[in-house]
């Protein structure tokens, strides 16, 4: 894993932007398609800005996201396809976008419609962030399983995940996270052959501590990482401070 620790967050955010045109324009060199699933969240917000700097084959991109409220208002702000698609999707041109639906009448066939996709377009990237209490995705401490069958799963959200959106300012209390999403499992996240983990804040501190110097487990789930051979983690002085 290589660990690069920045000054701030828009340092940092412009590393992860800067590292992320270097990897699509070698797989575009190299490929007709380049398979990408992002992360949406608050910690995101700075490598997503910074992106719209580099002049990339965005019709080359096929885009996924890695998870999704059950049950929101389809036009809801907070919904994770409805943030990426304001930042990002619809700035450029890609070459398909492809939208979990957590309002789908049948939540298991949708799990089924999007694993199919993703076989069909087996990931080359993924970009995410750890959360406060160490989940990549949605796969929080309960629900998290290093060997998961599934590609994509429904799962209920732990307290602090739910809490996290609360302090993200997604929400305005607690009562208003939803309880169940879908999510890509962490299996479907590691296929990838380059993450890009992008993580700042204070509050994401002990998670980074703990996925760095805990032994693997799922009680940390971000721990995984640990063996994928391809990572790039971007922290800054806030996110690494606990670090030893």
């Amino acid at each position: 894993m290589n660990i690069k620790i920045y000054e701030s967050r828009k340092a940092l955010g412009a590393a992860a932007a800067e590292q992320f045109a270097q990897e699509v324009r070698r797989l575009s060199s190299i490929k007709n398609q380049v398979n990408v699933i992002f992360a949406a969240a608050p910690s995101q917000n700075e490598f997503l800005a910074h992106l719209h700097t580099y002049n990339l084959n965005w019709d080359h991109i096929n885009a996924f996201h890695m998870d999704e409220y059950i049950g929101l208002p389809a036009d809801a702000p907070q919904g994770f396809g409805n943030f990426l698609r304001e930042r990002l999707f619809e700035k450029f041109e890609f070459r398909s976008v492809y939208y979990l639906n957590g309002n789908a009448s049948d939540p298991d066939a949708e799990c089924l419609r999007y694993a199919q996709l993703l076989a069909e377009h087996p990931a080359d990237i993924v970009c995410m962030g750890i959360g406060e209490n160490g989940h990549l995705a949605f796969n929080d401490p309960p629900v998290a399983d290093f060997n998961d069958r599934q590609a994509v799963k429904i799962v209920q959200l732990d307290e602090d995940c739910r809490n996290q959106q609360v302090n993200d300012g997604c929400f305005e209390h607690i009562g208003q996270v939803p309880k169940l999403a879908l999510t890509l499992t962490i299996p479907s996240l590691l296929k990838a052959d380059f993450i890009s983990c992008v993580v700042p804040g204070k509050a994401k501190a002990r998670a980074v501590k703990n996925a760095l110097e805990e032994q693997i487990d799922t009680k940390y789930p971000a721990s995984i990482l640990q063996r994928h051979s391809n990572v790039d983690l971007f922290l800054d002085r806030d996110s690494a401070s606990l670090l030893t």
